[in-house]
């Protein structure tokens, strides 16, 4: 069984308590690849699709990726390229970002069709982000989008979170009609509530589901933070309440968490419920600790 994540890892620059960074290496969609690398089985592999420079923090990049089990076959470098970087900063437990990252190597890394054949080809499950998608040229998106239908077609199931970031598109109108072009599709969709309500004013978790599921997506699961998460599925509605979380320490990857908790569960073929409980249950460990990556219970 085999797991590809497509997208970017930049450096992250996490604060610590005492007000130092610690440097790391987090994004979106690797932090769900990390997070499934732990919680699936052994002997299946979880790869990452993306693009990284030629210089040393390139390098360590991939060293990174490889010592944490993720597969780097489908890892292109680019020479003269580098990785971009963030800084994480909170208040409370809530956190904004700052980015840097025009010259990173990942916005290349659906430039080569064959690549990304190759990458897709006997894929159990692709993942992908909004995120993904805004750092690409217009036509390297498409041909992503493309190689993704391509692999649905041989049987790959395909997920994909909005993770709506207004910075990284020519506007939000533009933002809104790639998402929901992307969303065409996809087996499973995986919008966050907040997000959606600012972006595309909507009312609801509900009002969420039901835009995307009219919008072509066959599963949609509305995260909703600490309130209730709405499930939709053929016209059909499932509900859960997370647990209240013991301790909010940094939501820094509850949403990425969350996705790979319940993305493996699918895979196991679990019931759905017990699906969105086991992505709760993930993101809610992550949440109580700082930083992006957050080492599980052994």
């Amino acid at each position: 069984m085999r797991v590809v994540c497509i997208g970017e890892c930049m450096v992250e620059m996490a604060p610590e308590a005492d007000g130092r960074f610690v440097m790391g290496f987090a994004g979106d969609t690797f932090n769900t690849a990390w997070y499934l690398r732990r919680i699936l089985p052994g002997d299946w592999q979880v790869d990452y699709l993306t693009a990284v420079g030629d210089d040393p923090m390139s390098a360590r990049l991939a060293a990174f990726l490889a010592d944490e089990g993720i597969g780097t076959t489908h890892v292109r470098q680019i020479a003269g390229g580098t990785v971009g970087l963030y800084m994480i900063s909170l208040s409370g437990a809530e956190r904004s970002f700052s980015y840097w990252r025009s010259a990173s190597a990942a916005r290349r890394l659906a430039e080569d069709e064959g690549a990304l054949q190759r990458a897709l080809k006997g894929a159990d499950l692709a993942y992908v982000s909004g995120i993904t998608l805004a750092i690409l040229p217009p036509a390297d998106r498409v041909r992503l989008l493309a190689a993704l239908s391509a692999a649905q077609a041989s049987g790959t199931l395909l997920a994909f979170d909005p993770n709506m970031r207004p910075r990284l598109w020519p506007d939000v109108d533009t933002m809104r009609r790639e998402v929901l072009k992307a969303a065409d599709g996809m087996d499973i969709v995986l919008p966050s509530f907040d997000e959606e309500a600012l972006h595309c004013g909507d009312a609801t978790p509900e009002a969420t589901a039901r835009r995307y599921a009219d919008a072509g997506a066959g599963m949609v699961v509305v995260k909703n933070g600490a309130g209730e998460i709405v499930l939709r599925q053929a016209g059909q509605e499932i509900r859960y309440q997370p647990p209240k979380a013991e301790q909010v320490i940094d939501t820094t990857a509850a949403g990425d968490s969350f996705n790979a908790g319940f993305l493996a569960a699918c895979l196991h073929g679990r019931p759905l419920p017990e699906a969105l409980a086991d992505g709760a249950r993930l993101a809610r460990h992550v949440i109580g600790a700082r930083g992006a990556l957050v080492r599980l219970p052994t």
